[in-house]
């Protein structure tokens, strides 16, 4: 896994993933989202992430976030990250329903394009895993992160084992 075309795809959401909630409450309004996307969120002080560890992953880093280019701009400065490439996503739906595919599952696989990947984030289903396993050619870890604490060591592990296991023989 040498080059960029090579490598899998690791696709980050932000909120509950880099960011946990731990407690707050989220916005519910365009302007509270303006607001939560800004430099002066007091819940950015939660992220407690070395980029580093990101950046040392076999992968190329690719932002599936609501934050979109925000994710650049404020997120990436905290964590030590360089500008990384945004996913195409469709709009963000104004509710979040329970039982149906989470919004982001079929642009990532679009993205992907028979690609491995990663996509971690607090909001993957049961259903984004079926769907998946049916529509993308590759290998995929869809990897589900506990919103009120964000990506830990545990979750860097299981990343790991998943990338040593997709590695090729020949290195």
């Amino acid at each position: 896994m040498t080059g960029d075309g090579e490598r899998p795809l690791l696709f980050l959401d932000v909120d509950g993933t880099l960011l946990p909630y731990g407690g707050a409450r989220l916005p519910s309004t365009p302007e509270g989202w303006d607001d939560w996307q800004d430099m002066s969120n007091p819940q950015l002080a939660e992220i407690d992430l070395d980029g580093a560890r990101l950046l040392a992953l076999p992968c190329v880093l690719m932002w599936a976030t609501a934050w979109r280019e925000s994710a650049n701009e404020v997120i990436a400065p905290l964590l030590g990250l360089p500008q990384l490439p945004v996913a195409d996503l469709p709009d963000v739906p104004e509710e979040f329903e329970a039982g149906v595919l989470n919004w982001k599952t079929k642009a990532l696989v679009q993205a992907a394009a028979g690609r491995p990947f990663i996509w971690v984030d607090d909001g993957i289903t049961d259903l984004d895993h079926a769907w998946v396993s049916t529509h993308h050619r590759g290998h995929a870890l869809l990897h589900r992160v506990d919103s009120a604490i964000g990506l830990t060591v545990t979750d860097f592990a299981v990343i790991h084992d998943w990338l040593r296991e997709r590695r090729p023989e020949a290195q």
